[in-house]
Order: structure tokens, then C-alpha cells, then sequence
């Protein structure tokens, strides 16, 4: 078991680690990224990367406070679902209604992989490398379809 301090110490290492591994990859339109912490440009709408004790996970994560738009929002998405999922070589887990890691109502499109641990170093290849096509795969699905977005606001 890992002290608090230790545990910190190695989630803040992966992320270090995993955006060095990125930063010279450019985005879909050919400019550098911040793919650790990705901005969609839309408010409330989020990508987010996770790597915990027993999992990792990659989801777009709407957070609007009023529920109606964020209904709204997750049907717009559900309209580019075929779109989002032969981007992404796969498909997703669709959530209308849960809540994230602040006990907020959200609606969720993830993708989880069971069975790994950001505190065990030699896991980190794995967690990298189903983190890295997702993220690059969504940045390249949000170039197309983030206007319709932004028209929603």
C-alpha cells in the first residue's frame, strides 16, 4: 500500500509522463495540443482521462447545471453517434444521467479499461496506449462537429 503523499507522487508522474509522450503530436488541424488537460472550447462540455487504482477511462463529459440543456447537448451527440464511434474504431458506453467525480449530474460517452492500476509503473505502457488513439481520435471527431456545438450555446 501507498502512503497519500506516494500515491499522489505517482498519478502526478503518469500524467507528466503521458503528456511529455504526447506534446510533439499535433492535433487534428496541425496545432499543438494540450492533451492532458484538452480544451473542447465549448462550456460544459468535457473530455476527460482518468487513471485510477483499478481502471482508466476516457469519456466526453457534459456538465451543464440545467438538465434540459444537458439532455439537449447528449441528444446532439447521440445525432453524431455513428460519426464519434467510426471515428473511434469502436463504441462507447452512452450515460444520459450519472454523476462525476464532484457528485454533479452529468451525462457521460465513455470508454473504461478494467483491470489496470495507474500505481503500478509497469501498467503505465498499457494505460498510454489506450489513452493515445482515443484522445487523438476524439480531437479529430471534435474538429468536425464542435461548430454544431458552439451554436447550441
Amino acid at each position: 500500500m501507498f502512503s497519500k503523499e506516494e500515491a499522489t507522487r505517482l498519478r502526478q508522474q503518469f500524467w507528466i509522463n503521458f503528456g511529455q509522450y504526447m506534446k510533439p503530436i499535433p492535433g487534428a488541424e496541425g496545432l499543438p495540443v494540450n492533451w492532458v488537460n484538452y480544451k473542447t472550447g465549448v462550456k460544459n462540455i468535457f473530455f476527460r482521462m482518468d487513471a485510477e487504482k483499478k481502471h482508466a477511462s476516457i469519456a466526453i463529459e457534459i456538465a451543464h447545471p440545467d438538465d434540459g440543456i444537458r439532455e439537449l447537448f447528449f441528444e446532439q451527440f447521440q445525432e453524431f453517434k455513428s460519426l464519434l464511434e467510426s471515428t473511434l474504431n469502436e463504441q462507447w458506453e452512452w450515460l444520459p444521467s450519472t454523476s462525476n467525480a464532484f457528485y454533479k449530474q452529468v451525462a457521460r460517452i465513455e470508454c473504461v479499461l478494467p483491470n489496470v492500476s495507474v500505481y503500478n509503473q509497469q501498467q503505465w505502457p498499457d494505460i498510454i496506449a489506450f489513452l493515445k488513439p482515443r484522445i487523438i481520435a476524439l480531437d479529430e471527431f471534435w474538429t468536425d462537429v464542435k461548430p454544431v456545438f458552439e451554436d447550441l450555446k
